[in-house]
Formats: C-alpha cells, sequence, structure tokens
C-alpha cells in the first residue's frame, strides 16, 4: 500500500463529503476506493480520485441523481451527457415555476393576514380605492343566496374540482369571492351564479381570467354568511343616501379564512363592494 494514500476520513474531510456518501458511491461503483485493507476493510483513496469525486459533486449540483451521475460516468458519451443536462435544465425551469407561484401565495396570505388585522370591524361601510385585480371564474346553476353555507361548501369544492381538472395549482384555491350583477344588486334581487378566485401575473391560464377595474369602491364588511344580504342592502342605502352611482357590480370578497381556530364550519371575514363614481 502507498503510504501517502487518503483514508475514508481524510478523504471526507478535504472535500466537505461524508464518509457515508463515499461508502455509498463505492457500493455503486461510482468511486471505489484504491485500496481496501483485507483484514480491517478500511477504505483508502488516492489524492488523484478527487477529480472523479469533483465530477460526482459538480453533477449532483447540476441536479442529477446518482443513478444518472452512474450512467453518464459509465458510457462516457458526451451526447448522453448533453441530453440529461437539457432535460434538466428544462426540469429546473419547471421547479422555478413552481416556486414563483409559491413566493407568490405567500405573499397573498401574508397580505390577506395584515389586512384582516387592520380591517374594520363589522359592519363598518368605508370608502376605499382598491386597485386592478384580476379573477378566475366559474359558472353555476345554484344560486348560492336561495341555501346556506353547507351549499356554498359545495359550490366551492365544485370550484376546487374545476381547478383540479385544468390542472391549475391549488394554491389559488383561497380568498375565494361572488359576483352579484349591477342590475340585480340595485333591485334587490339576490342571484349569484359566479364564484371566482384572484389570479396573478403566474397563472397559467391568462386568455381565462376576467379584469376588474380599479377605482372607489364602497364597502362593507362582515364575518356572517347568512347576513350578506342584510349587509348588501345596508350598502346599496348608503350609496343611494350619499348619491353614488353604482358603476359596476357587487363583489364578495373572502379577506381572511380563519380555519386555524375553527374545526367544524368555515369562518370567514369577507368584504362586499361596488365601484361607485361621485
Amino acid at each position: 500500500m502507498k503510504k501517502d494514500l487518503l483514508s475514508i476520513g481524510q478523504m471526507s474531510k478535504i472535500n466537505h463529503v461524508s464518509i457515508s456518501a463515499l461508502r455509498l458511491y463505492d457500493e455503486m461503483g461510482l468511486l471505489k476506493p484504491i485500496y481496501v485493507d483485507s483484514q480491517t476493510n478500511y477504505r483508502y483513496y488516492d489524492i488523484n480520485q478527487n477529480a472523479r469525486l469533483n465530477m460526482i459533486q459538480y453533477m449532483k449540483e447540476l441536479g442529477m441523481n446518482l443513478k444518472e451521475i452512474k450512467e453518464t460516468l459509465d458510457q462516457k458519451d458526451l451526447n448522453l451527457i448533453e441530453a440529461i443536462l437539457i432535460r434538466k435544465k428544462e426540469q429546473t425551469k419547471q421547479e422555478i415555476e413552481e416556486l414563483k407561484l409559491k413566493q407568490a401565495a405567500l405573499n397573498r396570505t401574508i397580505y390577506s393576514m395584515e389586512r384582516y388585522r387592520k380591517s374594520p370591524k363589522e359592519g363598518t361601510i368605508t370608502l376605499e380605492y382598491i386597485n386592478t385585480r384580476r379573477i378566475y371564474s366559474m359558472y353555476t346553476p345554484i344560486n348560492f343566496y336561495d341555501y346556506d353555507i353547507e351549499t356554498y361548501e359545495s359550490i366551492l369544492n365544485d370550484l376546487k374540482n374545476t381547478l383540479i381538472e385544468h390542472k391549475l395549482p391549488q394554491i389559488y384555491y383561497c380568498n375565494a369571492g361572488t359576483l352579484l350583477k349591477k342590475n340585480d344588486f340595485l333591485n334587490k334581487h339576490y342571484e349569484s351564479h359566479e364564484i371566482f378566485v384572484f389570479v396573478d401575473d403566474y397563472f397559467p391560464l391568462q386568455e381565462d381570467i376576467q379584469k376588474i377595474e380599479n377605482g372607489m369602491y364602497a364597502c362593507i364588511y362582515s364575518s356572517d354568511f347568512n347576513a350578506e344580504k342584510q349587509y348588501a342592502r345596508q350598502l346599496l342605502e348608503y350609496c343611494q343616501k350619499h348619491q353614488y352611482e353604482i358603476t359596476g357590480h357587487c363583489i364578495c370578497e373572502v379577506l381572511y379564512e380563519m380555519n386555524i381556530f375553527e374545526e367544524d364550519k368555515r369562518s370567514m371575514y369577507f368584504r362586499l363592494q361596488v365601484p361607485v363614481s361621485f
């Protein structure tokens, strides 16, 4: 045995790789020690094997698994290496897009919590400027105003299934809302067949989204699903009293769902809002 060989512990230390990893590489035939003591079974490596180990570590950093690395190094085929790297590049691109979706969802969730904490108490009517928003909506034959919260849950589940059928990320299934047409709101005719979720720039089906224009909105806040009609009437009376012109549909937007504290029912805080001009 050469005197300048490295023990597995030394090989591990100078290359910042675990001993267990070196043992695995040996078992797979990726990097076999230059010498194994027949009496102690201790593994020893040559310093020149660092080049092979560096290559393994580099290929792992590129996203290749050990099986792919073994196949590539065994065949010594540059075309194969290039093909694998191209595939890994596409996988990495997809992972980046998924991370962008998650980051956007985290931002929305944090924003919702901050907005809920700073929202006025239930029944408060405000005038607010709201930025442009975009929604992905679904038609339902059921008028949820005619039913209770259980039916609303069923409609929400239909929306979730629609997202799944279109292979859309489930992170959009939150802060849902409903639309009440302008004329129905003005005539106190409570019938809604459209439920939606808010979307962002990363939403896959850009051609299917609707735009909600920015502007001044008359808003009222509530946490009682069964009181939505009552609050809608109060909001209309407020606008009429102040001679505001209703310029668009009434939106019921769930600001925050507090299901952290409720296990047997959906607990939510929502904002009814209508665009107005003066």
